[in-house]
């Protein structure tokens, strides 16, 4: 059976994450049932490269599907774009990949933006993509901040209690913060990520930015390993996977 990756795009605001679940629609049961149609009825296993939570969104996704059929990307692409109307998922691109190939533990990074909408007026064509934040940010110490959590940590403090994660340690390769205009966004980049991290580093950073906090915080907080230290969980909505890296390309059709 020929194993297919997908580069995806979605607005999660209407799933309850990628993967499926019993309380509502999930962008893996989306795919899976789109992809039913070229696996001869039957509804096959798509697989993700991280497993966003609900309200996430995704401009770099990468998944994998095996199919019964010997189909050409493009044609895997277009029948997946038909099929998965009217849900906001896109198949960007589709490619042919080896049998040893995974979406998931074939990847050696993933980037996430985190966007915040920083100015007295809530969103209105943004709303569902940013965390409205009134009171005004310290963009330049929240990043200088952000540099202190950077490298291999126990980063216990900023995981999810939920996370099913064997091991805390993680290593961060990049976490930068910037201001564009009315918008403060948070550039993350590691080999992986534990359940809430990007979100919890987030909300931890606010804090520094609204001054109720120093810029050394976050990093004691780190050593600390303790989460209820840390700051809020920052809201999904301002949250987009927006790229998944492998050591060797892959040519997208």
């Amino acid at each position: 059976m020929p194993s297919y990756a997908l580069l995806l795009e979605y607005d999660g605001t209407p799933f309850v994450g990628w993967q499926r679940q019993d309380t509502g629609p999930s962008v893996q049961q989306v795919l899976e049932e789109a992809a039913a149609h070229l696996n001869g009825g039957e509804t096959p296993v798509v697989t993700a490269a991280g497993r966003t939570d609900a309200g996430v969104h995704a401009e770099g996704q990468v998944a994998q599907v095996a199919l019964s059929a010997t189909l050409t990307p493009e044609r895997v692409r277009e029948a997946l774009n038909f099929h998965t109307r009217p849900h906001p998922v896109a198949v960007l691109g589709a490619a042919v990949m080896p049998e040893d190939w995974s979406a998931r533990f074939s990847a050696t990074g993933r980037a996430y933006r985190f966007r915040i909408l920083n100015r007295r007026a809530r969103p209105a064509l943004d709303l569902g993509r940013v965390w409205h934040v009134q009171r005004r940010l310290d963009a330049a110490a929240m990043h200088a901040a952000a540099q202190g959590l950077l490298g291999q940590h126990d980063f216990s403090a900023y995981r999810a209690a939920a996370c099913q994660a064997k091991s805390p340690l993680r290593t961060l390769d990049r976490l930068d913060v910037t201001r564009l205009g009315d918008e403060v966004v948070i550039t993350a980049e590691a080999r992986s990520f534990l359940h809430h991290q990007v979100r919890n580093l987030v909300g931890t950073l606010v804090e520094v930015g609204i001054g109720k906090r120093p810029v050394s915080w976050p990093r004691s907080v780190l050593d600390e390993q303790d989460r209820t230290r840390a700051g809020q969980t920052a809201p999904p909505e301002g949250l987009v996977l927006t790229g998944v890296r492998y050591a060797d390309a892959i040519e997208w059709a």
